[in-house]
């Protein structure tokens, strides 16, 4: 299921931001957000929210597709979250998260056990128009649990 998708059928604000998977694999993946409108603050960069909600869709964009990957059923949610904002984000902007093999192992281990587990997932925004430094850092920690 798509990015988009899932967001209509279960997360209806993910859609107000426009999310788009722009590469994923087994290790990585890579979500934008456009800056429009709807996701710009008064001084003309990215809202914080908007922000969030990227990272957001990173991390569950590719603990989805690993889920997927595997037999067994096992239900993602996120337990806590921290950012810190480096800069403005003053175009449209990248999260990355690159713990995919972390995240398999973590998935394997929860569908094994039946025990629930949690991984501290690193998310990094980037706009790409500004160089590669990063305009905000994110901590998440994903809580797995196989289900019935």
């Amino acid at each position: 299921m798509s990015l988009r998708l899932f967001g209509l059928a279960k997360i209806p604000l993910m859609l107000f931001v426009r999310p788009s998977v722009r590469e994923i694999s087994a290790e990585r993946v890579v979500v934008r957000i456009p800056l429009l409108r709807r996701t710009r603050n008064h001084i003309g960069s990215m809202y914080f929210g908007a922000l969030s909600v990227g990272a957001d869709c990173a991390v569950a964009a590719l603990a989805m597709h690993l889920i997927k990957r595997q037999p067994e059923n096992v239900a993602m949610i996120f337990k806590s979250f921290s950012a810190e904002f480096h800069k403005r984000a003053e175009g449209d902007v990248d999260f990355c998260c690159s713990q995919g093999n972390e995240i398999a192992k973590l998935i394997a281990q929860v569908a094994a056990s039946g025990e629930r587990d949690e991984i501290l997932v690193d998310v990094i925004a980037t706009v790409p128009e500004q160089g590669d430094e990063p305009v905000a850092t994110f901590k998440m920690t994903l809580s797995m649990k196989k289900q019935a």
